[in-house]
């Protein structure tokens, strides 16, 4: 079986206040949807802001979200 691997595209960031971030994250496999409201500001400077992001950050974003 195959590994999904995580992209940008499987979150969504929404702005909730200053300094916080609610984010959604996706599963491209079940399309079931898990949402968590960050702060941790340089992790979602390493996702969203970047037009790469490394896989370990999306990881940990994904990891924030489901947890």
């Amino acid at each position: 079986m195959k590994t999904q691997t995580t992209t940008k595209s499987d979150f969504q960031f929404i702005r909730s206040s200053n300094g916080h971030y609610q984010v959604t994250y996706q599963s491209p496999a079940t399309n079931k949807k898990w949402t968590k409201v960050t702060s941790n500001m340089p992790l979602i400077d390493a996702t969203k802001n970047e037009e790469n992001p490394k896989r370990k950050d999306l990881e940990m974003l994904k990891f924030i979200c489901k947890n």
